[in-house]
């Protein structure tokens, strides 16, 4: 018993730590016009250098550029006065519907925005290969197995003529 609460802590300890390693990947689409790097950290070099580590990061970037309406890692990250207005259009969308509703549909249909945004919110593009998952518990399936703190830190999308 005393092993299992000394790992746990350990474990504990590790996942309050800064994630201050970790790798940054790319991913370019077939056809040359979208490119994505994505920033993913961990606590340790070691884990940072893992196979599959590595190629979370990668699945990751493959996902974002499949994803073009994705801004935004997590939802904290979202400005205020980005979500006040879309919030704003949403009401205006139910301007017509009865009084009683209209903040359940505004707020509805603000999820539905932040799914399609935010990146930890959404399933992988790969579903067949992935479960259905999103990118938030394949984050967290990874950060138990290695037993590190893995943080998706941010990413960049590229697509000519955007």
């Amino acid at each position: 018993m005393e092993r299992l609460t000394a790992q746990l802590a350990s474990k504990l300890q590790k996942l309050g730590r800064d994630a201050s390693e970790g790798t940054v990947q790319s991913y370019i689409h077939a056809n040359g016009k979208v490119g994505v790097l994505v920033e993913v950290d961990c606590n340790t070099d070691f884990v940072a250098r893992n196979d599959e580590f590595i190629a979370f990061a990668k699945d990751i970037a493959l996902h974002v550029a499949g994803s073009p309406a994705t801004r935004y890692v997590s939802e904290e990250e979202i400005p205020a006065d980005a979500r006040e207005a879309e919030l704003r259009v949403f009401e205006g969308q139910a301007a017509d519907k009865p009084e009683n509703v209209r903040a359940k549909i505004a707020e509805g249909k603000l999820r539905k925005w932040m799914e399609e945004t935010v990146l930890l919110n959404q399933p992988h593009v790969n579903a067949d290969k992935h479960d259905g998952k999103t990118i938030e518990q394949l984050r967290a399936d990874l950060s138990a197995k290695t037993g590190e703190n893995v943080v998706v830190r941010r990413f960049t999308r590229f697509a000519v003529g955007e």
